[in-house]
């Protein structure tokens, strides 16, 4: 699984066929005072042809989106549908996939980073607000009124971000925690998927995170999830829960299919490179060479170094 920064949050969604990506990342890096920007959808992605997936990754940032038009979001063994108007609230600590339906979007976005929230500044940790815990169902039904209401909140952060007011941001971060309360009076819409369903989707999202930490490119790169419970915590689901579905799905509990991908990218990476036993084990989450020659030995019944011959 990849994990998004805010400037990289920047590149994907712009790409480079939008044209003002380099002012994007210079102006709106606010380094003293954390990071905080709001977009209009409309305008945003009107020179970007239609809105983008936002795929299965990660991220560092928290969001808050006022959407109108069609989309679904996947998270855990959950699709949401947003039919009409919703609000999402993203954290770093859940995450999902995010897929316009249609191409007639609308609505806003802001992005922010923790300290442009501290507790100095709003009295408690964002992390312990119940919208932005990892239990949270942080995608919400809302009528057109309530859509309006909003609107209404992400416009006067349009003018102040604009503005050369010199607390501007002292501003935005009350208009931000607006939106935060008005959140966690709704309620959430319903998940679409039970089941069946639910198990297939949460099967292919593990293998999603699984493979996306595949292939190991240099001795930097290091496996982010190791353990059942990586992978379970990863996809706000129980450990216990994981991997019940996988061994209905599958076939395999969660440990052997991931010792089984590890295993696999052990035999490339000593046939493929030069790297030596102990940068091997290291990348693959080994932290002593012997834990990895045995846990090599157990899957191949060879040593690594007699493999690699």
């Amino acid at each position: 699984m990849d994990t998004i920064t805010i400037k990289e949050f920047y590149q994907d969604t712009f790409g480079g066929s939008c044209p003002d990506l380099e002012q994007l990342l210079s102006d709106n890096i606010h380094k003293n005072i954390g990071h905080f920007n709001v977009f209009n959808i409309k305008n945003m992605y009107g020179n970007c042809k239609t809105k983008p997936e936002m795929p299965y990754n990660k991220r560092t940032y928290y969001k808050v989106s006022l959407i109108a038009g069609e989309n679904h979001v996947e998270y855990a063994d959950r699709t949401i549908e947003i039919k009409e108007y919703g609000v999402l609230f993203a954290t770093p600590k859940i995450p999902y996939r995010y897929t316009p339906i249609t191409t007639e979007q609308a609505g806003h976005f802001c992005v922010f980073t923790k300290d442009f929230v501290p507790f100095s500044k709003t009295g408690f940790d964002i992390d312990s607000l119940p919208i932005f815990s990892n239990q949270s169902d942080f995608i919400y039904q809302i009528s057109e009124n309530q859509y309006h209401e909003i609107n209404s909140v992400f416009e006067k952060m349009h003018l102040e971000i604009d503005s050369d007011y010199e607390f501007k941001y002292d501003l935005i971060r009350n208009y931000l925690m607006e939106l935060i309360h008005y959140g966690q009076k709704l309620k959430p819409i319903i998940p679409t998927e039970t089941g069946k369903t639910a198990a297939s989707r949460i099967t292919s999202l593990f293998i999603e995170l699984l493979e996306r930490q595949f292939p190991i490119e240099n001795i930097t790169q290091l496996l982010l999830l190791k353990t059942p419970k990586d992978y379970a915590d990863a996809l706000n689901v129980h450990v216990n829960h994981l991997n019940k579905v996988l061994k209905e799905t599958i076939g395999r509990t969660t440990s052997e299919i991931v010792a089984s991908r590890i295993n696999q990218e052990a035999k490339i990476l000593l046939k493929q490179t030069n790297w030596n036993v102990s940068e091997i084990a290291y990348s693959l989450g080994f932290e002593e060479v012997a834990h990895f020659s045995n846990f090599f030995k157990k899957h191949t019944n060879q040593s690594p170094l007699v493999f690699r011959e």
